[in-house]
């Protein structure tokens, strides 16, 4: 490949890296033509982008872009990138797939490392954790719930005790009668 070949891959790889907040480096070597698609279909669903990359022209980008260097550990054998906005679709659509072939030890894909709100994630034992982490809209939903809960709660009070009130009053008014 030409010097001015791998410049433009690289300064592509760049682009694409910097358009998205969060990335995971995944291993997904040794998946069939029918898998990996699958896998690619899986990833457009979750508005994934699946990039493979050499990892040489991979470590040039994310050194461009400031990442920090322990993540290139990550960058052994093959490695294909997934980039999103929610950082935790990826960590979820691999839990899924690997729940399907739950028998297999060696089942693909599996996490290498993640760059998720800027801290980085290295080895498969942190997917629950990286699964786990709220998006933002999730975490904009829950401060949301948590602020109604007080002003429902008057709310149903007020409801409950105008009922109880009126119940007594008419008990009282047969009563008279």
């Amino acid at each position: 490949m030409r010097k001015e070949d791998k410049t433009a891959l690289i300064q592509e790889l760049q682009d694409q890296i910097g358009s998205y907040s969060h990335f995971y480096l995944t291993n997904i070597e040794g998946l069939n033509a029918e898998k990996t698609s699958d896998l690619r279909r899986a990833c457009f669903k979750a508005d994934i982008k699946l990039v493979m990359a050499k990892n040489t022209l991979l470590q040039k980008a994310l050194e461009a872009k400031g990442i920090d260097a322990s993540l290139f550990a990550a960058l052994k054998g093959n490695t294909a990138l997934m980039l999103c906005n929610t950082g935790n679709a990826p960590a979820k659509l691999i839990k899924e797939l690997l729940k399907k072939e739950k028998n297999n030890k060696d089942a693909k894909p599996q996490l290498k490392a993640a760059y998720v709100e800027e801290t980085i994630y290295m080895g498969a034992e942190n997917l629950d954790l990286l699964s786990a982490i709220k998006s933002k809209n999730e975490l904009i939903a829950d401060v949301i719930a948590l602020l109604q809960s007080p002003a429902k709660n008057v709310i149903s009070a007020l409801q409950s005790g105008g009922t109880t009130i009126h119940g007594v009053l008419k008990t009282l008014g047969e009563k008279a009668e």
